[in-house]
């Protein structure tokens, strides 16, 4: 008989929502945190998270608390599906009320501002004794809720806890797969948010699909190539977590992230796009510490540069894309069978 786990889910937005009913459904006991007081009576007492999921009936074993002692009491899993602003202090506060088996687990796709740390890196920093994984995917919230078959990667340096993770989400219409590269999976799910920009304001200028099809390209490959450097296997980058996640978030209207591209290129100020959004959009926060990072290490990223100039400097858009494309590296695929060799010691470089 499968085990049943005690779960937490620290974050009541789409898609910590929705993961923690996956849970549920899954008959394990789950405890869904969230700030807004009025949102988890409303949770609690009409099955529905109506401000992000509305008509997405939630399952009788979640409850959903504000306590966050209450959320992780007697968990064996947590996941922590918070902005990457607020993730450091809600794994600080949350780390002398769970046992050190505890397994940490982490759904956002960010980086930690005022550096380059990973949720991954902040989850060993502050919890270090206890196990450590991340999901990402192109899981978009809402086709989850509807019923949509999807794909995710949980990745840890542990295949048992792989399979663990594995048997407490997978359904038949949540498939569950499996992957020992944290830093390439979570490079994936933060990265890619910057290049969804870049394709909503390729959709808002009408550019044809020649063009969309060689920005995909190109994103993966400054993807692989920025990751790589920080210790990653490019081969990663070829699964769910690399192109699947890609291509999903830079076609989808339901995707925040494209969203604010889109807008920005219909000439709306970014600052009037972002105050508008109900959720977090982590592309911007991760497009200024990513150029910054790539160029401290000299990584060649004409993409990430030509955006950063038009939402920071202000500069013409098209201006931008043609300069940006043709500043591209001249060869095709990043890299080939036999020219990797993985080194343990990038991540901690500098």
């Amino acid at each position: 008989m499968p085990r049943s786990h005690r779960v937490a889910v620290l974050g009541g937005g789409s898609f910590g929502t929705v993961i923690a009913n996956l849970i549920a459904v899954n008959g394990h006991r789950v405890a869904l945190w969230g700030r807004n007081a009025e949102r988890v009576d409303l949770i609690n007492t009409l099955r529905e998270n109506r401000e992000y999921l509305p008509g997405y009936r939630l399952d009788d074993g979640l409850r959903a608390t504000t306590s966050l002692a209450d959320a992780v009491s007697d968990t064996d899993i947590v996941f922590v599906a918070v902005p990457s602003a607020s993730f450091r202090q809600i794994v600080r506060d949350v780390a002398p009320l769970v046992a050190p088996q505890t397994c940490l687990v982490s759904l956002t796709k960010g980086i930690e501002p005022g550096g380059f740390r990973l949720m991954s890196e902040i989850l060993r920093e502050e919890l270090p004794a206890n196990p450590r994984a991340v999901l990402s995917g192109p899981n978009l919230a809402s086709e989850i809720a509807a019923g949509q078959v999807t794909g995710s990667v949980v990745a840890s340096d542990s295949d048992a806890l792989n399979r663990s993770l594995h048997d407490l989400l997978h359904s038949e219409r949540f498939l569950v797969y499996a992957s020992r590269d944290l830093f390439g999976v979570e490079l994936g799910g933060a990265l890619k948010n910057v290049y969804a920009i870049l394709a909503g304001l390729c959709a808002a200028l009408s550019f044809g699909e020649n063009t969309v099809g060689m920005l995909l390209t190109r994103a993966l490959a400054e993807m692989s190539r920025f990751a790589v450097r920080l210790g990653a296997n490019p081969l990663t980058f070829l699964g769910l977590a690399g192109v699947g996640d890609l291509f999903v978030t830079c076609s989808s209207p339901l995707s925040r992230n494209y969203r604010i591209g889109f807008a920005v290129g219909k000439g709306e100020p970014l600052d009037a796009v972002l105050d508008a959004m109900d959720q977090v959009a982590e592309g911007i926060n991760t497009l200024a510490l990513l150029k910054a990072e790539a160029d401290r290490r000299g990584v060649h990223m004409p993409l990430v540069n030509g955006l950063y100039g038009i939402l920071y400097e202000q500069r013409p858009v098209t201006e931008i894309f043609s300069a940006m494309m043709s500043r591209e590296q001249a060869h095709d695929v990043e890299f080939a069978v036999g020219d990797f060799h993985p080194t343990h010691s990038a991540r901690r470089e500098g």
